[in-house]
């Protein structure tokens, strides 16, 4: 079943869009809705507040975003804590993946696919 899962989640419902103009809790909820997973955003080490643009959350932190004004395309073969860094390295803003409860941390070594299916 695993490869079969690898191969499916690199064509399931294509690729999932960050962009820096949404408000961090429609990301948060369109990620939940693409991967079944909750998307945490910080600011610091505190939780950011959703009403919040990546682009003004960014302009909030000490953090140098590098591939400041692109989109960022995320797909569910792809790693949980790679996930993470890009969204740190594009947008300068970190975000923890959490089960769909929002508790517990998923595992980096996991894919997003994979993660989803271990919480059904």
């Amino acid at each position: 079943m695993g490869l079969f899962n690898s191969i499916l989640d690199n064509f399931k419902s294509g690729e999932f869009s960050i962009s820096r103009g949404k408000k961090l809790k429609t990301v948060s909820k369109e990620f939940k809705e693409a991967f079944g997973l909750t998307l945490v955003f910080y600011k610091g080490k505190q939780i950011a507040d959703g009403d919040l643009t990546l682009a003004a959350l960014d302009s909030k932190t000490t953090k140098d975003a590098t591939k400041a004004g692109q989109d960022l395309k995320i797909k569910a073969s792809m790693k949980v804590g790679d996930v993470e860094k890009l969204i740190d390295h594009t947008f300068g803003t970190t975000v923890q993946i959490k089960d769909p409860s929002g508790k517990v941390l998923v595992d980096n070594n996991s894919t997003l696919g994979d993660a989803l299916r271990s919480y059904k």
